[in-house]
């Protein structure tokens, strides 16, 4: 057992669970922590790992909003119960386009932009929208406060800028919460609908991960299977905390400073990536 091994599994966990739901794109910073932290592992199993470790963090949101998201609760009246049934159908729909143009595209995005230059770009330039949408959103009144007023059209337009996240350091959460918000939703219904679409996602990109993993030959090693479990069980527990400080801070202040950061950690990797040139 790579002692060392495990130990960076529970950094890139932190890095995971802080940055799959804050709007600052988490295969993003993954990749560039990799650039420091780099697993001893095949090149095959880091890519598989980026993905599926995600699982964990997802979890999160299953465990904290379980409630909300079942449609068997016996809690629930028959309303409550439909309206849980009509999420779960705009979570679906918003799904699609990313399933569409998404599973074809996955190994060409893999190829040519999974590296440290287009993290810092997509960083600064995502950063610089969501500033540009906080200032020309400000003053306005939301025309959707209700995650049960949210339309299937909306959700097919969120569905349409998750697409945008294929390209790596855009952020899945940051992608479709600026659409969420320039169709006119508040920052709590677009951040909870994000939450929600992460699940099928991200279920379905970690399985075919896995199955892209496999059919190249690879096979799980223990000390493989080791890493993948402790980054995950590290990623659901720092989830748990994020997901609870988004979700309090969003009801008083805006996406500007997590703009702001992208901005400044692109800026400052893009310099990092001419020194070493």
């Amino acid at each position: 057992m790579d002692w060392y091994n495990l130990f960076k599994a529970v950094i890139l966990g932190i890095v995971e669970g802080i940055t799959e739901w804050l709007p600052i794109s988490s295969t993003g910073h993954l990749i560039l922590v990799d650039e420091f932290i780099k697993l001893n592992a095949s090149a095959d199993f880091k890519e598989m790992f980026n993905v599926v470790i995600q699982l964990g963090a997802i979890l999160a949101v299953v465990v904290i909003f379980f409630h909300k998201l079942n449609p068997f609760s016996p809690q629930k009246d028959t309303v409550e119960k439909r309206n849980t049934w009509e999420l779960w159908a705009k979570v679906i729909i918003a799904c699609l386009p990313a399933a569409i143009i998404g599973i074809p595209l996955d190994d060409t995005f893999e190829k040519y932009f999974h590296n440290f230059f287009s993290v810092a770009l997509m960083l600064i330039i995502y950063g610089v929208l969501f500033i540009v949408v906080e200032n020309w959103n400000k003053g306005r009144t939301p025309k959707c406060t209700d995650l049960n007023r949210f339309t299937y059209k909306a959700a097919v337009v969120v569905g349409l800028f998750q697409v945008l996240s294929l390209m790596p350091g855009t952020s899945r959460s940051g992608a479709t919460i600026i659409g969420a918000l320039l169709i006119g939703a508040s920052r709590f219904v677009a951040t909870e609908f994000s939450f929600f679409l992460s699940i099928p996602v991200m279920f379905g990109a970690s399985f075919l991960k896995v199955v892209k993993f496999l059919l190249k030959g690879n096979s799980f090693k223990f000390d493989e299977v080791m890493i993948l479990l402790v980054g995950s069980i590290v990623a659901f527990f720092v989830s748990i905390v994020v997901i609870k400080f988004l979700l309090s801070y969003i009801k008083t202040n805006d996406f500007k400073p997590f703009g702001w950061y992208r901005i400044i950690l692109g800026a400052i990797l893009i310099g990092y990536w001419l020194i070493q040139m």
